[in-house]
């Protein structure tokens, strides 16, 4: 069985290329580039989402379920520099060449690493192969929307029209599962700059939990999975998590 690897990011202003982009001045603080750059685009655009090139990256979380193992975890360490951190998720695809599986994956998390990996000099072969190296990615790759090798979840169910797109927090929460915990990404930037990254981190790994169990009922509901597979699938979620010390796990395991 193929491995899947259920991924999210976790982005703030990338203050260090705003403030050339600005042309700033080197000893403007990072909270300052930050509020300019977010004033600006408010009065352009009406509200304050950066374009995705202008995100830094601060966690990756994975849930990666292989062989007969489930695991979740975030990438590095909480003082991982954004090219250490993103290179440690394009290595795991060399390593497992596994099927990713995202909830807007596609509108924002990979056009976010494909820019950072860019400007940090990422090394992601197996990723951008689209068939030159290895001929069965020719049909079947990460890049292209319709393959298998990354499902966006969020854009299929809605027929890839952004009209339909539905929350993650509402459909895991519709589904019976905890959906998101204290955080959500409009409050990232705000924490990170109160010194939260371990928070940060754990509302990221808490997201690919709840992606990866919105994933099992898509795979049930769509006959991969039959329903004694499928709560097989889901306890093995559940006991590998409740094997996790770590309080945002419990409070997620309470809210199930």
């Amino acid at each position: 069985m193929t491995p899947t690897l259920v991924f999210d990011i976790e982005t703030i202003p990338d203050t260090d290329g705003l403030r050339v982009l600005y042309d700033l001045p080197a000893d403007t603080s990072a909270e300052d580039v930050g509020n300019i750059a977010l004033h600006q685009r408010r009065q352009h655009n009406g509200s304050e989402f950066l374009p995705l090139h202008q995100h830094r990256v601060v966690a990756i979380s994975c849930a990666l379920r292989e062989g007969d193992n489930f695991k979740v975890w975030a990438l590095g360490a909480a003082d991982a520099s954004e090219k250490e951190i993103i290179q440690r998720f394009y290595d795991g695809i060399d390593k497992y060449k596994p099927n990713l599986i995202s909830w807007n994956g596609g509108g924002f998390d990979l056009p976010v690493l494909h820019y950072r990996g860019l400007i940090n000099q990422v090394n992601a072969c197996c990723y951008w192969d689209m068939g030159e190296d290895d001929k069965d990615f020719k049909w079947n790759n990460y890049i292209s929307r319709y393959h298998a090798r990354h499902l966006d979840l969020m854009d299929l169910l809605a027929m890839f029209n952004a009209r339909a797109n539905a929350p993650l927090d509402d459909l895991a929460k519709l589904c019976g599962f905890p959906g998101k915990l204290g955080m959500d990404g409009s409050k990232v930037w705000d924490a990170y700059k109160a010194g939260k990254i371990e928070e940060i981190r754990n509302y990221c790994e808490t997201d690919v939990a709840n992606t990866h169990l919105v994933y099992l009922r898509f795979q049930l509901m769509r006959g991969q999975l039959n329903q004694q597979s499928y709560e097989r699938e889901i306890g093995l979620v559940r006991e590998t998590l409740q094997g996790y010390a770590a309080p945002h796990w419990q409070e997620f395991l309470a809210a199930w």
